[in-house]
């Protein structure tokens, strides 16, 4: 008998059970470890199945999704833009020092569905049916590429750039207020002395050239805050429709915020001169324009557009987890009752 050490190898390690007591594979038994002769050879040209699809399904998923929540937040601001709030940008010092040049403010359109224009309010209004622009030239008309159109209308949204003429003037009389400068060196509304010192340019005066109007329906008087160099409703009443006024349905909205810079940051607040009793209670009070219906109409797009946004993303977390449950119930092996071993 050979010495322990010397025994075959392929002997010292079965592929079945081992210790003393394991079964010797019988002499001419096939090798279980060998390759079976009789098998195909494999094709190279056969595809393997992709171990990866089902997370790239998932990936793919999930930027369509990432899109989806994209572009309808692209709509909702576009709607929001439209018809709630809108930035502008201050072109000219007319209304120093409540308004320097540069700032951008928020203009909100939906308050004057809910009421009336009031006096002392800082008004955003197109030149169409009162000014016209600046030069007395025409509006140029907006592209006529649709896709060109669509940038054009969202840098005009964001307050970047627009080819309309807008100004921005404070309201200080109503359709059939009337108006008078001056007397005892102060602006006075239905014979209501007014107190602009809190808003007027420091050290300027209420206004150069005299002037005594009353304000036609359907219109408003607006002065800048810097008297000296505003060209506003005075510089108007000759060769202007209506003494200089302008229309109140071609007021955008009313500027309510300061936004940029960040040193200006801050409302912008109806001054207190404007809520004395005696004014409220003569002609020109403000009155609500539109009908209780349209009104209703106008505010329920934006409503609905404000709560899709804020609905948006819980949508989205439900829906994947939703998604999640019905992956893990269907992977998930059955519990086994009774019998098992």
């Amino acid at each position: 008998m050979p010495p322990r050490d010397q025994r075959d190898p392929e002997v010292l390690t079965p592929a079945g059970r081992r210790g003393r007591h394991a079964r010797l594979p019988l002499p001419g038994a096939p090798d279980p470890g060998a390759p079976d002769p009789e098998a195909p050879d494999p094709d190279p040209d056969a595809t393997v199945p992709d171990s990866d699809a089902p997370g790239t399904g998932r990936r793919k998923k999930s930027w369509r999704q990432l899109m989806m929540v994209v572009l309808a937040a692209i709509v909702l601001m576009l709607l929001v833009k439209a018809f709630v709030v809108q930035v502008y940008r201050i072109p000219s010092s007319s209304m120093e020092d409540t308004l320097l040049t540069g700032d951008r403010v928020l203009v909100n359109k939906l308050v004057y569905h809910v009421r009336g224009i009031a006096r002392g309010d800082i008004v955003v209004f197109s030149g169409d049916g009162s000014w016209g622009t600046t030069t007395g030239a025409p509006d140029p008309s907006p592209p006529g590429n649709p896709l060109l159109r669509v940038g054009y209308d969202v840098l005009a949204d964001v307050g970047v750039y627009s080819t309309q003429t807008y100004y921005i003037k404070r309201v200080i009389g109503l359709p059939g207020d009337h108006v008078v400068c001056c007397v005892n060196g102060k602006v006075t509304v239905n014979g209501v002395l007014m107190d602009e010192t809190s808003y007027q340019f420091p050290g300027a005066s209420p206004s150069m050239q005299r002037f005594s109007v009353i304000v036609p329906p359907g219109r408003l008087w607006v002065m800048g805050d810097n008297r000296a160099i505003s060209d506003d409703s005075r510089g108007h009443m000759s060769g202007f429709p209506a003494m200089g006024t302008v229309p109140e349905n071609e007021v955008a909205g009313r500027a309510f915020m300061v936004i940029w810079p960040p040193s200006q940051i801050g409302d912008l607040p109806i001054p207190t001169t404007f809520q004395q009793a005696a004014l409220h209670a003569g002609a020109g009070a403000p009155v609500l324009h539109v009908a209780d219906a349209a009104a209703a109409a106008v505010a329920a797009v934006p409503a609905a557009g404000a709560a899709a946004l804020l609905g948006t993303p819980v949508l989205v977390l439900r829906t994947r987890r939703v998604r999640a449950g019905l992956r893990s119930r269907c992977t998930r092996r059955p519990l086994r009752r009774g019998g098992g071993r």
